[in-house]
């Protein structure tokens, strides 16, 4: 079974408070994206671990697809698999590719041993994957608060409009770039502003990580003044960083950019 896991990005993110536990309560539209990796899972004799592409930092025992096998092993009598994932995603992004990996991984293991999870169930599993793996079990657009995990679905349609993204390849600690922030409650949420029209977006939904990150990097900051300039009617950077996409009513040829017709 082959699958084609995909990126995500984050429409506004506010910081809004510290929680005890240490995490960050934090309110974004998350909206998928069609920039994909290719995960394949097969029935074998052993356990086995395969990525290609982009090289993964780190050891595969720490990946999401593996951990996401272990959980659902640990609760289901469930034979052994060879993974299979091509990476195309970059990691520490922004994107949410690792957690579209892991997510997705749980999903054909359910579909392929008829498991019988609901997506209630999925989202559980996922969520001690990571915060933001739940939203790749539904896989559509919604609010999400909390830690990333509660989940309010959206209608938001931006079909017919173009996305650029880039990602320069600089790394953005995610520790950084909390000190950075101060927690606020914001005039107003994403939610309310995420409902009007894409042409108001530009003054009103904000990144908070932009303030603390743009400084350190700015050569972030200037890539969103590209995208502006050449006519992005919304830009900003996505996650923590150091990943910029733009919007744009029509396709913009940049070879450094890749470019996405939004569905």
């Amino acid at each position: 079974m082959i699958v084609f896991p995909n990126a995500k990005i984050n429409l506004g993110l506010n910081i809004v408070s510290k929680r005890e536990d240490g995490y960050h309560n934090i309110e974004s539209c998350f909206y998928p994206i069609p920039w994909h990796d290719s995960l394949e899972v097969i029935e074998a004799a052993s356990f086995t671990f395969c990525s290609y592409g982009l090289e993964i930092p780190g050891d595969s025992s720490s990946n999401l697809c593996v951990k996401a096998y272990e959980l659902l092993k640990a609760d289901f009598k469930i034979p052994a698999v060879e993974i299979h994932l091509l990476k195309n995603i970059p990691m520490g992004a922004g994107l949410g590719g690792g957690s579209a990996d892991g997510a997705f991984t749980l999903k054909m293991l359910n579909e392929l041993f008829e498991l019988g999870l609901t997506n209630l169930q999925l989202e559980a599993y996922a969520l001690q994957l990571g915060s933001d793996c739940p939203f790749f079990i539904k896989n559509q657009s919604a609010i999400a608060r909390g830690r990333g995990e509660q989940l309010e679905p959206i209608d938001l349609d931006l079909s017919g409009y173009y996305l650029a993204i880039h990602n320069p390849g600089i790394h953005v600690s995610t520790k950084d770039a909390y000190t950075g922030v101060t927690p606020h409650q914001p005039k107003s949420s994403v939610s309310e502003i995420i409902r009007k029209p894409i042409e108001n977006w530009k003054e009103t939904l904000k990144n908070d990580f932009e303030a603390s990150i743009f400084p350190n990097h700015p050569e972030i900051e200037q890539l969103k003044k590209e995208m502006y300039e050449v006519g992005a009617v919304y830009a900003s950077m996505t996650g923590s960083g150091s990943t910029v996409f733009g919007v744009f009513e029509d396709r913009i040829e940049n070879a450094e950019w890749k470019s996405f017709e939004l569905h």
